[in-house]
């Protein structure tokens, strides 16, 4: 796997654009008041399957051989990634097969059956199905798309970073959720590249650290995945994230379910938007950085709004 370059997101951004809009950068002073920071929302929630991931696999379904096509793809997925490369496999003509965990978010499972993937469930969570899937698509001679170590998926959602450096290119920080860290080391390639002093913050659930340990100590660990945001419940770090988070990434916290919780309800109230769990961790960090985001220009990525009926009912309760 070689590791994606700024020129590869740049070639992405190319690839991308004649199947995606841009996604807005908003700014909202009732968000700024009530958090007391100079705030630009990335508004990932905005596209097609509403979430980030789309960008990745409309890059990399785009550039399969022919041989590939014809075969099949197949994944795994909690939900977004899944969606991103059934939208994807749509757009190309591909067929597409997900795999996903017993318990899946059932509002990006309806979403992935729509856009026409066979959804195979399997497990009690993420890695269990991503097991699963790699031994299906051994079986089966699909292409395995892995939902990290890919180095076209990292350049591809490395887009929405270049998005934001493009509409406010005086940009401090930009504060990035990680479930398996795909986003983030495309954030981190991109911001790199144009400033290098712009601080990527990395920010992940408490109750799912695997990527922050791995990033911590330098090695590829496991560790519990009970977070109810399933954006960022893998219980496994991959290899290539971590590669160029080891490198590239300044910053990375953990925040608790009640921080998020209460960042879906201030988005809510201040943003009128909906996110999901871990969409809504990047302003959870932010809250939890407050101090040290004083005076500073902060992007949030709003990574996805694939929240189910439920999960909001709860939150708001």
């Amino acid at each position: 796997m070689q590791t994606p370059t700024f020129l590869d997101i740049l070639r992405a951004k190319q690839t991308i654009a004649p199947h995606l809009p841009r996604t807005p950068l908003f700014k909202y002073p009732a968000l700024d008041a009530a958090t007391g920071l100079d705030l630009y929302v990335k508004h990932e929630n905005y596209q097609p399957i509403g979430a980030f991931k789309v960008r990745g696999g409309i890059n990399l379904v785009s550039q399969l051989s022919d041989d590939e096509k014809t075969r099949g793809v197949i994944s795994a997925s909690t939900g977004n990634h899944g969606q991103s490369i059934a939208y994807a496999a749509r757009l190309f003509n591909v067929p597409a097969t997900i795999v996903v965990p017993e318990n899946a978010n059932p509002v990006k499972v309806d979403a992935m059956r729509a856009l026409g993937a066979t959804i195979i469930f399997h497990g009690p969570d993420f890695d269990a199905a991503r097991e699963h899937c790699e031994a299906v698509a051994e079986e089966k001679h699909l292409r395995y798309v892995h939902s990290g170590n890919e180095p076209h998926l990292i350049a591809g959602v490395g887009t929405h970073t270049l998005e934001i450096l493009e509409d406010v290119p005086d940009v401090d920080v930009i504060i990035v959720p990680i479930g398996g860290g795909s986003g983030a080391a495309g954030a981190c390639i991109a911001a790199k590249a144009i400033n290098p002093n712009i601080r990527v913050i990395g920010v992940q659930a408490e109750k799912a650290p695997a990527a922050y340990k791995s990033w911590k100590n330098r090695a590829l660990l496991e560790d519990t995945n009970a977070t109810f945001a399933e954006g960022l419940a893998t219980r496994t770090a991959f290899a290539l994230p971590q590669k160029i988070l080891w490198e590239m990434l300044d910053d990375f916290i953990l925040v608790s379910e009640e921080a998020m919780r209460a960042a879906i309800v201030m988005y809510l109230q201040k943003a009128k938007t909906l996110s999901e769990g871990a969409g809504a961790s990047s302003l959870a960090g932010a809250l939890q950085l407050r101090e040290q985001l004083q005076e500073r220009k902060v992007a949030l990525i709003l990574s996805g709004g694939n929240i189910t009926p439920e999960q909001l009912k709860q939150v708001l309760a």
